[in-house]
């Protein structure tokens, strides 16, 4: 689709998203079965109550309504003293019992925002409720074949529906408030948030109207698992609205999938409305009602959020950029936040460039164990490239031994022959050496050609094998050239 400017600007796009969490519960929300289903056999993860089985009675979770509890702080609100769970009714073969556990009129969470910073600007995205839910099985159709298969190992598992409101009119704001909320309950130690195994996925609702103030009819694009995938579907589905409208044909309120590889929105079925759905009270599960100790007991445990951690690495005079990097792999958070505690703001920044390089963001890990390092070492191999022991190549080469060493810094720089040449007496020499060797050179440096000094360090690091320390070098040289 090829549209004008003067096109998009007649019309304003408008974004909400719902976002379903996956707790990280050892079992499901109302039965002893366990959580995790990402490497387990279909149908293994079941009890009689996840098969809805004739008189079985849900009990639920209370760590998943302690992590609930924890999401409220994440997104800025305080969680509702009384909800309580509801019957969503729908007939489909993932879920046995006819009706899923969930919460509409009195979730546990009402209000909160989620801040985004999109073109260096910062803006809130309202959160209009979040409630706690159990989630369905899942249905599968073998290529080629005339029938569909169900696992119900996801069947009870306990989510979170997030649900923002419609704020947002880019696809750039829907991807970073779908990132900002990733690292929001990463690190809230809510969820997993394993993006490749589905523990966080995204329902993108999106409307396209000629009026500012008026909603045009909106398509649902569900099951998005990627950050650049919401975006690309928000930005796919935003142009197919436009070029509707443009050629007064209205949008139809219907849901979508988002095929990757073609890169576009396909359409899946007309949606329906919340009343389709006929809620009626849980009877089997009593309200929830929160008392104020129980609610400040989990708030003064709550952990370091994303937006205090950006406040404290700003201090490392890193870009901006850089700061996003360091928020994409949690696992490095916490060692250079302790190397800034303890040691200067240099030895915290080096310490992240190292850990940068040498670990990939967490979305893309998809549940691999990162190494880590105590940070006395860090600390340890930040001096001695202060102390110009060692180059900044030489101190990465120690760094990555460290992943998998217990030495001490210094001991992999004296294994490896790394240690740079700092006695001025020894550099002394090799540098009137290369003067006696290369006059011209020195003489061009004397009539104010200082290009020639490199190639004259440059000759002393060969001479030293190396290990001269290059910025005490160049010293020497100036000094005994005189100038």
């Amino acid at each position: 689709m090829a549209l004008s400017e003067e096109t998009r600007r007649k019309y304003t796009p408008t974004i909400g998203i719902e976002c379903h969490v996956q707790l990280k519960t050892k079992t499901k929300l109302f039965s002893a079965a366990g959580n995790d289903a990402r490497e387990a056999a279909p149908n293994t993860l079941i009890s009689h109550i996840d098969t809805a089985m004739p008189g079985a009675l849900p009990v639920l979770n209370e760590k998943a309504l302690e992590l609930a509890v924890r999401t409220a702080f994440a997104l800025n609100i305080t969680p509702q003293r009384h909800s309580y769970f509801e019957r969503k009714h729908y007939f489909y073969p993932d879920s046995p019992a006819g009706y899923q556990i969930s919460q509409l009129h009195a979730p546990i969470i009402v209000g909160g925002f989620v801040e985004i910073t999109t073109d260096g600007q910062k803006r809130p995205i309202s959160v209009n409720r979040v409630q706690l839910e159990a989630d369905a099985g899942k249905t599968t159709h073998p290529a080629g074949a005339d029938y569909s298969l169900v696992d119900l190992n996801r069947a009870g598992t306990p989510l979170l529906e997030i649900v923002s409101e419609p704020e947002i009119h880019s696809p750039a704001e829907a991807k970073a408030y779908a990132r900002e909320l990733y690292l929001l309950m990463k690190y809230a130690d809510v969820s997993d948030v394993d993006l490749y195994h589905g523990n966080m996925r995204f329902d993108v609702n999106i409307s396209v109207s000629s009026q500012a103030d008026v909603l045009g009819k909106r398509t649902e694009v569900k099951n998005l698992n990627s950050f650049r995938s919401v975006e690309n579907a928000v930005a796919y589905e935003i142009d197919r609205q436009m070029e509707l409208l443009e050629k007064g044909q209205p949008a139809e309120q219907e849901t979508r999938g988002w095929d990757e590889a073609k890169q576009k929105t396909i359409p899946q079925r007309l949606k329906e409305e919340a009343h389709d759905y006929r809620y009626m009270p849980e009877p089997d599960i009593p309200p929830i009602e929160l008392n104020e100790e129980y609610i400040e007991k989990i708030k003064s445990e709550m952990p370091k959020l994303p937006g205090e951690i950006r406040e404290i690495l700003n201090r490392l005079s890193i870009s901006t950029n850089v700061v996003e990097d360091i928020l994409d792999r949690p696992s490095i958070v916490n060692p250079i936040l302790s190397v800034l505690e303890t040691a200067a703001a240099e030895d915290a920044r080096r310490t992240a460039f190292w850990l940068i390089a040498a670990q990939p963001p967490e979305e893309e890990l998809q549940g691999a164990i990162e190494p880590t390092i105590d940070s006395s070492r860090l600390i340890g191999l930040s001096r001695m490239v202060e102390a110009g022991e060692l180059s900044s190549t030489a101190a990465k080469r120690v760094f990555d031994e460290l992943l998998s060493s217990a030495d001490e810094p210094k001991a992999i720089a004296e294994r490896l022959n790394l240690l740079q040449l700092t006695d001025q007496s020894e550099i002394e020499k090799i540098v009137a050496d290369v003067l006696r060797q290369n006059p011209k050179a020195a003489e061009d440096i004397k009539n104010g050609e200082m290009k020639a000094i490199g190639f004259l360090v440059g000759q002393v690091m060969a001479a030293s094998q190396g290990k001269a320390n290059p910025q005490l070098a160049q010293q020497i040289i100036k000094r005994q050239l005189g100038l």
